[in-house]
């Protein structure tokens, strides 16, 4: 699958950004770059391979060595939202911005 300057210059005014010519060739040749590599993963055999639950898998019985999941800094809530414009139950209310 290759990009043309015309598929990029779609996904720029998609993503509302504003591609110089050259960033638009140098964008372009990028992501065919990553399309090929892709294109490239998908061509191995992966007939019989079963899928990993966790990448950890692969190491078998080896205990991880995971920090306790201890909270370390203590909740500063109140004193984050003291310069707020408008606070109701711990959230901060910001103007609606969706139509």
């Amino acid at each position: 699958m290759a990009l043309t300057p015309q598929d990029i210059m779609r996904v720029a005014n998609l993503a509302r950004l504003e591609l110089r010519p050259d960033e638009t060739e140098h964008t372009r040749s990028q992501l065919n770059g990553f399309f090929a590599l892709v294109e490239q993963m998908n061509a191995v055999n992966t007939e019989g391979v079963e899928p990993l639950a966790h990448p950890a898998a692969v190491l078998g019985q080896v205990a991880l060595r995971l920090r306790d999941d201890i909270a370390s800094e203590p909740n500063q809530r109140e004193a984050s939202q003291v310069s707020a414009p408008a606070v109701e139950r711990g959230l901060f209310l910001v103007p609606k911005v969706i139509e």
